[in-house]
Protein backbone atom coordinates (compact mmCIF):
# COMPACT_ATOMS: atom_id res chain seq x y z
CA UNK A 1 0.00 0.00 0.00
CA UNK A 2 1.31 3.21 -1.01
CA UNK A 3 1.28 6.38 1.86
CA UNK A 4 -0.43 9.05 0.26
CA UNK A 5 0.10 12.88 1.92
CA UNK A 6 -2.32 14.74 3.27
CA UNK A 7 -2.02 17.87 1.97
CA UNK A 8 -2.56 18.45 -2.01
CA UNK A 9 -2.55 21.98 -2.20
CA UNK A 10 -0.15 23.65 -5.05
CA UNK A 11 1.47 27.01 -3.87
CA UNK A 12 1.67 29.68 -6.63
CA UNK A 13 5.34 30.35 -7.96
CA UNK A 14 6.32 33.15 -6.16
CA UNK A 15 8.41 31.89 -3.25
CA UNK A 16 6.94 32.80 0.44
CA UNK A 17 8.45 34.87 3.15
CA UNK A 18 7.60 32.10 5.90
CA UNK A 19 9.76 29.60 4.11
CA UNK A 20 11.56 27.59 6.74
CA UNK A 21 15.29 26.48 5.74
CA UNK A 22 15.93 23.14 6.81
CA UNK A 23 19.35 23.20 9.32
CA UNK A 24 22.43 21.28 8.09
CA UNK A 25 21.37 17.58 9.47
CA UNK A 26 18.07 18.12 7.72
CA UNK A 27 19.01 19.01 5.04
CA UNK A 28 21.99 16.33 4.51
CA UNK A 29 18.95 13.90 5.53
CA UNK A 30 17.04 15.44 2.75
CA UNK A 31 19.99 15.19 0.36
CA UNK A 32 20.13 11.59 1.21
CA UNK A 33 16.74 11.10 -0.15
CA UNK A 34 14.79 11.54 3.38
CA UNK A 35 11.49 13.37 3.58
CA UNK A 36 11.06 16.37 5.59
CA UNK A 37 8.29 17.70 7.66
CA UNK A 38 5.44 19.22 6.21
CA UNK A 39 6.85 22.70 7.73
CA UNK A 40 9.56 22.50 5.27
CA UNK A 41 7.24 21.74 1.44
CA UNK A 42 7.35 25.30 0.94
CA UNK A 43 11.22 25.39 0.89
CA UNK A 44 11.34 21.84 -0.55
CA UNK A 45 9.30 23.36 -3.21
CA UNK A 46 11.34 26.17 -4.07
CA UNK A 47 14.18 23.95 -3.88
CA UNK A 48 12.89 22.01 -7.25
CA UNK A 49 11.97 24.49 -8.98
CA UNK A 50 13.99 27.78 -8.52
CA UNK A 51 16.76 28.97 -11.68
CA UNK A 52 19.41 26.77 -9.56
CA UNK A 53 17.50 23.67 -9.53
CA UNK A 54 19.77 21.04 -11.36
CA UNK A 55 23.00 22.80 -9.77
CA UNK A 56 20.46 21.64 -6.81
CA UNK A 57 20.07 18.23 -7.51
CA UNK A 58 23.90 17.96 -8.47
CA UNK A 59 24.75 18.90 -4.80
CA UNK A 60 22.79 16.55 -3.77
CA UNK A 61 23.53 13.85 -5.48
CA UNK A 62 27.49 14.72 -4.71
CA UNK A 63 26.53 14.71 -0.88
CA UNK A 64 25.36 10.79 -1.82
CA UNK A 65 28.30 9.80 -3.96
CA UNK A 66 31.32 11.36 -2.15
CA UNK A 67 31.12 9.61 1.37
CA UNK A 68 30.80 6.03 -0.60
CA UNK A 69 33.39 7.37 -2.97
CA UNK A 70 35.94 8.28 -0.72
CA UNK A 71 35.09 4.40 1.37
CA UNK A 72 35.89 2.73 -1.47
CA UNK A 73 39.17 4.77 -2.45
CA UNK A 74 40.49 3.80 1.70
CA UNK A 75 39.25 0.50 1.79
CA UNK A 76 40.16 -1.22 -1.33
CA UNK A 77 43.59 -2.47 -1.52
CA UNK A 78 45.72 -1.37 -4.81
CA UNK A 79 47.47 1.50 -6.00
CA UNK A 80 45.97 4.32 -5.09
CA UNK A 81 46.12 5.86 -8.70
CA UNK A 82 43.77 2.61 -9.67
CA UNK A 83 41.61 3.21 -6.65
CA UNK A 84 41.16 7.35 -7.43
CA UNK A 85 40.41 6.31 -10.99
CA UNK A 86 37.87 3.80 -10.56
CA UNK A 87 36.49 6.10 -7.27
CA UNK A 88 36.38 8.82 -10.05
CA UNK A 89 35.13 6.82 -12.52
CA UNK A 90 32.27 5.00 -11.05
CA UNK A 91 31.08 8.57 -9.13
CA UNK A 92 30.73 9.84 -13.16
CA UNK A 93 28.72 7.25 -14.32
CA UNK A 94 26.26 7.26 -11.28
CA UNK A 95 25.74 10.97 -11.87
CA UNK A 96 25.30 10.80 -15.60
CA UNK A 97 23.18 7.96 -14.95
CA UNK A 98 20.74 9.77 -12.15
CA UNK A 99 20.76 12.96 -14.54
CA UNK A 100 18.79 10.94 -16.67
CA UNK A 101 16.43 11.10 -14.01
CA UNK A 102 16.09 14.51 -12.85
CA UNK A 103 12.94 15.49 -13.50
CA UNK A 104 11.26 12.02 -11.81
CA UNK A 105 13.52 13.08 -8.94
CA UNK A 106 12.60 16.56 -8.42
CA UNK A 107 8.73 15.11 -9.14
CA UNK A 108 9.51 12.56 -6.11
CA UNK A 109 10.88 14.98 -3.63
CA UNK A 110 7.85 17.32 -4.16
CA UNK A 111 5.28 14.56 -3.76
CA UNK A 112 7.13 13.53 -0.62
CA UNK A 113 6.67 17.24 0.56
CA UNK A 114 2.68 16.73 -0.50
CA UNK A 115 2.46 17.91 -4.00
CA UNK A 116 0.74 16.24 -6.79
CA UNK A 117 2.90 14.64 -9.41
CA UNK A 118 3.77 17.43 -11.81
CA UNK A 119 3.82 20.49 -9.43
CA UNK A 120 7.06 20.65 -9.76
CA UNK A 121 7.06 21.28 -13.40
CA UNK A 122 3.83 23.26 -13.65
CA UNK A 123 5.62 25.59 -11.06
CA UNK A 124 8.95 25.77 -12.93
CA UNK A 125 6.87 26.39 -16.29
CA UNK A 126 4.87 29.29 -14.58
CA UNK A 127 8.04 30.95 -13.67
CA UNK A 128 10.23 30.22 -16.72
CA UNK A 129 6.81 31.93 -18.54
CA UNK A 130 7.09 34.99 -16.16
CA UNK A 131 10.87 35.53 -16.98
CA UNK A 132 9.88 34.96 -20.91
CA UNK A 133 7.06 37.60 -20.82
CA UNK A 134 9.21 40.17 -18.38
CA UNK A 135 11.63 39.82 -21.35
CA UNK A 136 9.51 40.52 -24.00
CA UNK A 137 8.47 43.19 -22.82
CA UNK A 138 11.69 44.52 -22.02
CA UNK A 139 12.90 44.20 -25.47
CA UNK A 140 9.63 45.39 -26.82
CA UNK A 141 10.05 48.63 -24.84
CA UNK A 142 13.93 49.25 -25.71
CA UNK A 143 12.61 48.91 -29.03
CA UNK A 144 10.08 50.99 -29.17
CA UNK A 145 12.13 53.99 -27.64
CA UNK A 146 14.82 53.33 -29.92
CA UNK A 147 12.23 53.89 -32.61
CA UNK A 148 10.57 56.94 -31.48
CA UNK A 149 13.15 59.25 -30.25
Amino acid sequence: MRWIPRIRNPVSPATSASQRRPGPARWFWYALGGGLPMAYREWVLHDVTCRTWPLRHLLRLLVQVVPVAVVLVVLIPGPMSVRLMAAIGGSLVGLLYSFVFLYEATESRAWKAGYDHGTAKRVREERNAGRALAAAASDFERRWRRQHR
